[in-house]
């Protein structure tokens, strides 16, 4: 990832906040072995200001889509507090193997880590978990594939927590290793986007909304469920 193509992935900006298209495949923050992350490139997003942004949520690495980032402290703690208080809308297009046979529907399953390691990010469905709601929506069907095409409302925001719950639903994303039945390595990338993303930032406004176009790795599987060509 070069500085031009941050540049070019910046979705909205304004005083307090911008939002940027994260591509998959790339963290957000180091992480224990060191590699390329999103942090090393936020100084080309300071536009002026004496500080790099900085994200105010998490996308897992494989995520694509909309990410926000606060301009400076007052800002990302004004963000961080919509984020903490359920307040920011989020809406994710996932790509599941198989599908549900309703067209709408909501999973309501506490989830917990799979160990007591405080490096794990693997979670677990857990009657003893902290409690997890998502809603869904079926966007499109694709018969010769059996894939189906959901748009995922979290309500709340626990670690990988579309992920766990469309698998424990018995239709894992597609491209997920962990959950899923994709190879470690090799496999077509996770297919889950963060589509929209709405901000209620500024009282006497209108929310902030921002949708990230669908990535170049899940444009085929979309378009077989109906989306429309770009």
């Amino acid at each position: 990832m070069i500085v031009d193509d941050i540049l070019s992935r910046l979705l909205y900006r304004d005083a307090l906040v911008l939002v940027i298209d994260k591509p998959a495949g790339l963290p957000v923050h180091p992480g224990p072995k060191g590699g390329e992350t999103l942090t090393r490139h936020l100084d080309a997003l300071r536009f002026g200001l004496p500080r790099r942004p900085e994200a105010a949520h998490r996308l897992d690495r494989d995520t694509s889509g909309c990410l926000a980032l606060g301009r400076h402290a007052k800002a990302l703690a004004r963000l961080n507090a919509l984020f903490a208080q359920g307040r920011a809308e989020k809406t994710y297009w996932a790509l599941v193997e198989g599908g549900p046979a309703e067209e709408t529907g909501e999973i309501d399953l506490p989830l917990m880590r799979r160990s007591d390691d405080p490096r794990s990010w693997w979670m677990k469905t857990d009657p003893a978990g902290d409690p997890s709601l998502t809603r869904w929506r079926v966007m499109g069907r694709d018969p010769a594939s059996g894939r189906t095409w959901l748009a995922l409302n979290p309500v709340t925001g626990r670690t990988h927590q579309l992920r766990v719950h469309c698998a424990a639903m018995g239709w894992p994303i597609l491209g997920d290793p962990i959950y899923g039945t994709a190879p470690r390595h090799g496999g077509p990338g996770l297919h889950l986007h963060a589509r929209t993303l709405g901000l209620p930032l500024y009282p006497k406004k209108p929310t902030i909304t921002v949708e990230a176009p669908a990535p170049g790795h899940m444009r085929e599987g979309l378009a077989a469920c109906g989306l429309a060509p770009l």
